[in-house]
């Protein structure tokens, strides 16, 4: 018994000494959906801009959508799949992506409700696709690797055979609030125009101000990122947020700075700047790990800007502070985060023409 009241008092100066530390004012905090779980799953840039979407529904027109992650993750399975096949198996095949990839499939397939394909099967509810992933990608080496592959042409029908069997077949249409839609219909009905969203990073071996490819393992489908000065990059960020527009964000998570526990993201070196952020991406210190949706600005005890984030864990749990949000500072943003998603019309004027949008 003593050493049980031990721990928890232990537990309890702890957990003081940290909200001692960090004491959090919001600024600006804009409306966004539920925290979700992602569940035993690498689909958290599928997570991440679903929930950036639904607030921009939410802020286009007024309505609360819960958008499909799985109904995402379904139709950008098979693009990988073609992917790993071209490239010979010489590319990553895995469950990571980037937020223009949703894009990419809302642009090509719509957008569903939650409500009209869950990718969970009856009694299961927490999602795992880690089986999966394995059939896909044996039975795509085993293609790659045939020396008679080419009298097949079976390969593509097999592989949406098994994300129907573990995700679900395709929708064509559904009804949503009495009405029926298609895909298409449904996300023009919320307003969503796929070629108004961008992507912003800012690193020094492209020139600024110009549009390029980045060179990172999820970027499977070669997105093309706008390249802007690391003090533009951030700018970019606040400015959208201070205008009511959120942000998805492609971060490095891996660093001992970063406490989905305590719920805040830090680091040990304060002024960060553009030599020194090119360093640590050259040399895979920072990596694209997970994204996540920027939801607001806050300011710490001391005045330190922080930028409230919503994460995909849950939003409860031994490892969840905050309800499932992470506040992350402005030096672990101008150093770990690999680029953001935003709507055009969160970008000023002079940074579009710049841009040549």
């Amino acid at each position: 018994m003593r050493k049980i009241v031990f721990s928890l008092g232990f537990v309890f100066v702890s957990l003081v000494g940290f909200s001692q530390k960090h004491q959090f004012t919001d600024v600006v905090n804009l409306e966004c959906s539920s925290v979700k779980s992602q569940g035993r799953t690498g689909t958290c840039w599928s997570f991440s801009t679903s929930s950036f979407l639904e607030s921009e529904i939410k802020r286009i027109s007024g309505k609360d959508i819960d958008v499909s992650e799985m109904y995402t993750v379904r139709n950008t399975y098979p693009k990988k799949a073609w992917n790993y096949v071209m490239r010979q198996g010489k590319a990553q095949f895995s469950e990571g992506g980037l937020a223009h990839d949703v894009i990419n499939s809302v642009a090509g397939f719509g957008l569903v409700p939650e409500s009209s394909f869950s990718g969970l099967k009856t009694g299961i509810f927490r999602h795992n696709h880690a089986e999966m992933v394995a059939v896909l990608k044996g039975m795509l080496d085993v293609y790659i690797k045939n020396p008679a592959r080419k009298l097949s042409s079976r390969w593509k029908k097999v592989i949406n055979a098994v994300l129907d069997i573990y995700l679900g077949e395709n929708i064509t249409n559904f009804t949503f609030e009495g009405k029926n839609y298609t895909p298409k219909s449904f996300q023009k009905m919320l307003g969503i125009k796929t070629e108004n969203y961008v992507t912003i990073t800012s690193f020094t071996h492209q020139p600024y101000y110009t549009k390029f490819i980045l060179n990172i393992p999820d970027n499977f489908s070669n997105g093309s990122m706008y390249n802007v000065t690391l003090d533009k990059f951030e700018q970019v960020i606040i400015e959208a947020l201070k205008k009511g527009f959120t942000v998805a964000l492609d971060v490095d998570v891996s660093e001992k700075g970063f406490s989905s526990k305590k719920g805040v993201a830090t680091t040990n070196k304060k002024q960060i700047t553009s030599k020194y952020r090119q360093q640590e991406f050259e040399n895979y210190t920072t990596t694209d790990d997970h994204l996540m949706h920027i939801i607001g600005l806050a300011k710490d005890q001391k005045g330190g800007l922080y930028f409230k984030t919503k994460n995909s864990w849950g939003s409860k749990g031994k490892r969840i502070a905050y309800g499932g949000f992470v506040y992350i500072s402005s030096s672990y943003i101008r150093l770990k985060a690999i680029s953001v998603m935003v709507h055009k019309d969160a970008l000023s004027k002079k940074l579009k023409t710049t841009l040549k949008m």
